[in-house]
C-alpha cells in the first residue's frame, strides 16, 4: 500500500495518540512545562473529544463533577456540576483554541503499530489515513498514549436468543444515530449502569413509557445539580482561585466517601439504600430493585443529578423490572419469570468493551511486546517498554485527576533526561519474586471481560496502583523520578545490547530479570 506523509511534521519530540480529554491535557502540560519540545496529536476520528464526540445518545453527560473532571489549569465556569456531553465538548474546544492546541492535531489517523529502536532512541509509528486508506509513517522520541481504554468500534452486546424475531429496532447507545425515533414509543432499556441511569430520564420526557430491565440492581445516588459553595466562591473570588478551592473540596469529599464505603460497607450500603427509599416512597420495591448484592464501590456508583432518575420513576413515566432475559419475541422481551415487556424500541445499555492502548501493536527492538505480560509502573508506563507513557484515569474518582498528574510526570521525565543527557528511560522489574495481580480492580462486567488485555500490577510500589489522588500527587508531582526501577540510558551505549535483543525471541517476556 502506498505510504503518505504529513511533512514537515513527520518527526516530533513527543507524539500524543488521542485528542480526547487526556490528549488535550497532555498537550497543554507539554507546552507549559517543556516549551522547547515539539509535539503532535494524532486522532483517529474527525473531531476532538474522544468519548464525548463518540457518544451521541440522549442525555449523555459526565458521571463525575466537573470541578474534578475539568482540567487543573482551566476552570470550569458553568453552574452545572454534572455537564452534558455538548457542554464538555465546548469546554474541550475552547481549551484547544485558547492554547493553540487545535493547530497541533491531525485528524483521521488511526495508529496501528509503534516500533521502538534503542539504537536510534526513537519510535516509528505506522498509522492508517482513514480517508484515503494510505499508511502514514511518523517518528518521535517519546510516545504518549492518550486513547483511553474503551473500544470505540463496538460496545458489548450479549447474544440473546430471538433478537431476529423482534419487529422493532434494537440499538446500542454507542451506535446512536439521529434517525432513531423514540417519541411516543414504548422503550425497554436493558442494563442498570451509568448509561441506563442517564438515558431513562431523557427518554421518558417524550416516550410513551420506558422500562429499565436489569439483571441485578446498581447503586444510584442523587447529588445536587449545582454546587452552591462553588457558585458563591465564584462571586467572591477570581475564577482560578475559586475553582482551585472547589476542586480540592470535592477531591477530599470524594476520597472520604470512597474510604467510608470501603471501611464501613454495610453502613454505607444502608445509607445509600435508605436515601433511595426516601426518594422513591412506598410505590417501588427498593429491596428488589435498588439493593445490590455487592458492596459500594465494588463497582462504580451511578450519579443522578438532582435525583432526576428517581423523579422519573416516581412520575410513572418509567418503571424498573429486575429479572433475567429468557428471549426476545416479535413484540419485545420475555423474562425468565414469564413476563413479556412489549416494546417498539429496545436499547442495549449492556456495557462497553475494553481495548488497551487503542489496539496498537508495540514492538521493542524488533520484537512484539505482549503488553498484558508487563507490569504497570506507577499506573502510567509498561515495564521494559522505553519512552512510552499511558494516560489512564481513576476507577473511583474523576479521570482527569490522574490524567493531569500523568502528563506532569512525563514532563518531569523529559526534563530530567535532557538535563543529564539521557536518550530514553525504561522501568525494569528487578525483583524476581514480584507477584502479578490485575491492574483493574472493579468487579464490573466490562472490567471482568477486559482485564486480561491490560498490564499487571503488584503489591509493592512502584508497581502498585493506589487509586488515591493524594498519594499520586506525592509520587508523580513531587517524588524524584530516579528510583531503583527506572533506568535511564543513552542511545550510543545501548546499540550493542539492542542488536543482541533483536536476535532472540519474537515476543518480549514478562518484565522480570
Amino acid at each position: 500500500m502506498a505510504e503518505a506523509s504529513i511533512s514537515p511534521e513527520s518527526h516530533v519530540d513527543v507524539l500524543i495518540v488521542g485528542a480526547g480529554i487526556s490528549g488535550i491535557g497532555a498537550a497543554y502540560h507539554l507546552q507549559d512545562k517543556c516549551s522547547d519540545k515539539t509535539y503532535l496529536i494524532v486522532e483517529r476520528r474527525q473531531n476532538l473529544g474522544g468519548t464525548w464526540d463518540l457518544f451521541r445518545y440522549p442525555g449523555i453527560r459526565s458521571d463525575s463533577d466537573m470541578y474534578t473532571f475539568g482540567y487543573s489549569f482551566r476552570p470550569w465556569k458553568e453552574p452545572e456540576v454534572v455537564a452534558s456531553g455538548e457542554a464538555i465538548l465546548n469546554y474541550l474546544r475552547e481549551t484547544t483554541e485558547a492554547y493553540g492546541i487545535d493547530q497541533r492535531i491531525r485528524y483521521g489517523l488511526n495508529v496501528l503499530q509503534a516500533s521502538w529502536s534503542s539504537r536510534d532512541a526513537r519510535w516509528t509509528v505506522r498509522a492508517r489515513d482513514e480517508g484515503t486508506g494510505e499508511d502514514v509513517r511518523l517518528t518521535s522520541n517519546f510516545l504518549f498514549a492518550c486513547a483511553g481504554y474503551y473500544d470505540y468500534d463496538e460496545g458489548y452486546t450479549p447474544d440473546f436468543e430471538g433478537t431476529e424475531r423482534f419487529s422493532g429496532r434494537i440499538v446500542h447507545p454507542q451506535k446512536w444515530t439521529d434517525d432513531i425515533v423514540y417519541e411516543d414509543q414504548r422503550i425497554v432499556v436493558i442494563g442498570s449502569g451509568a448509561t441506563a441511569v442517564t438515558l431513562i430520564p431523557e427518554l421518558a420526557k417524550k416516550a410513551a413509557h420506558v422500562t429499565m430491565l436489569q439483571r441485578s440492581p446498581t447503586y444510584v445516588v442523587a447529588r445536587p445539580g449545582q454546587d452552591r459553595i462553588a457558585n458563591w466562591l465564584r462571586q467572591c473570588l477570581p475564577d482560578k482561585l475559586a475553582y482551585g478551592i472547589t476542586r480540592w473540596k470535592n477531591v477530599l469529599l470524594m476520597m472520604f466517601w470512597y474510604w467510608y464505603c470501603r471501611a464501613r460497607p454495610h453502613k454505607a450500603k444502608a445509607m445509600i439504600v435508605g436515601e433511595v427509599r426516601k426518594m422513591l416512597g412506598d410505590g417501588i420495591d427498593v429491596e428488589t430493585h435498588f439493593t445490590p448484592r455487592y458492596n459500594p464501590w465494588d463497582q462504580r456508583v451511578c450519579l443522578a443529578p438532582d435525583g432526576d432518575f428517581f423523579q422519573t420513576l416516581r412520575s410513572g413515566r418509567a418503571s424498573v423490572v429486575t429479572d433475567e432475559i429468557d428471549c426476545f419475541t416479535d413484540r419485545g422481551v420475555r423474562t425468565v419469570s414469564g413476563e413479556e415487556l412489549e416494546a417498539d424500541l429496545i436499547i442495549m445499555a449492556t456495557g462497553l468493551e475494553l481495548k488497551f492502548l487503542g489496539g496498537i501493536e508495540v514492538e521493542v527492538d524488533g520484537r512484539v511486546v505482549s503488553l498484558p505480560e508487563t507490569f504497570a509502573y506507577k499506573g502510567m508506563m509498561c515495564s521494559d517498554v522505553p519512552n512510552m507513557a499511558l494516560s489512564l484515569g481513576y476507577a473511583n474518582a474523576s479521570w482527569t485527576l490522574k490524567a493531569d498528574l500523568t502528563a506532569e510526570y512525563v514532563c518531569r521525565l523529559l526534563k530530567h533526561m535532557d538535563a543529564h543527557g539521557y536518550s530514553y528511560c525504561c522501568p525494569r522489574v528487578n525483583d524476581p519474586s514480584l507477584q502479578a495481580a490485575s491492574m483493574l480492580v472493579l468487579d464490573a462486567g466490562y472490567v471482568q471481560r477486559g482485564r486480561h488485555r491490560f498490564p499487571k500490577e503488584a503489591a509493592v510500589a512502584p508497581w502498585r496502583l493506589h487509586d488515591n489522588y493524594l498519594r499520586d500527587v506525592l509520587a508523580l508531582r513531587y517524588a524524584s523520578v530516579q528510583d531503583d526501577v527506572m533506568q535511564f540510558e543513552r542511545a550510543d551505549a545501548s546499540a550493542e545490547g539492542a542488536d543482541e535483543l533483536a536476535s532472540s525471541s519474537d515476543v518480549l517476556p514478562i518484565g522480570r530479570p
